[in-house]
């Protein structure tokens, strides 16, 4: 059993950076791949990044793409997410998941989920 926990989020302007942190606890970190996931109240869970196992290879969602940036330090068990020149629409809460093989960008193809953290961009 996994355990995650998000923090790092914050009130930030438009066009300001953040960095958001994913502690991992009860598992083998390095076994699982990792998303970040971002939810607003009335819609569904969206797709934010994902990165393999190994750091290697991540994948953005086209909205994201250029300005937020996925890591992980495995000896630190910890997942990043770097985001830069945020913009109003990037409020929400942020999620991040672990998932046992490969990486994915539905949020039912995860099996593990942290509490959440508060994102507020203000214009």
């Amino acid at each position: 059993q996994v355990q995650l926990v998000e923090s790092g989020g914050g009130l930030v302007q438009a066009g300001g950076s953040l960095r958001l942190s994913c502690a991992a606890s009860g598992g083998t970190f390095s076994s699982y791949a990792m998303g970040w996931f971002r939810q607003v109240p009335g819609k569904e869970r969206e797709f934010v990044a994902t990165i393999t196992m190994s750091g290697g290879s991540t994948l953005y969602a086209d909205s994201v793409k250029g300005r937020f940036t996925i890591s992980r330090d495995n000896a630190k068990n910890t997942v990043y997410l770097k985001m830069n020149s945020l913009k109003p629409e990037d409020t929400a809460i942020y999620y991040c998941a672990a998932r046992r093989v490969g990486v994915a960008t539905l949020a039912r193809g995860y099996n593990y989920w942290g509490q959440g953290t508060q994102v507020t961009v203000s214009s």
